[in-house]
């Protein structure tokens, strides 16, 4: 009952070959290695990305930090909400 055997893998293989023909599945496989070349770039230019992030922050962090606009502006004092008052009830009801 476990996985699949040798021979369930060649039906499955069949029936995939015959349902979409040996040209699609061939162009699928070709596309599938196209992504993972790409991926397998994408994650090269990452690591080289990441010393050029890394010295851009810390560059950033060398230069000193303006003031913030709201730490000028005086605060507002809030004033709470005046509490609700409870339902009358309805005495036209019988």
């Amino acid at each position: 009952m476990g996985g699949f055997s040798l021979v369930h893998w060649i039906i499955v293989i069949l029936v995939v070959v015959l349902l979409f023909g040996a040209g699609r599945v061939s162009g699928l496989m070709g596309d599938v290695a196209k992504g993972i070349k790409s991926f397998k770039k994408g994650m090269a230019d990452d690591e080289e990305a990441e010393p050029r992030r890394l010295s851009s922050e810390r560059s950033a962090e060398a230069q000193p930090v303006p003031p913030p606009a709201a730490a000028a502006a005086p605060a507002v004092p809030v004033t709470p909400a005046e509490p609700a008052r409870p339902a009358e009830p309805d005495r036209n009801q019988a």
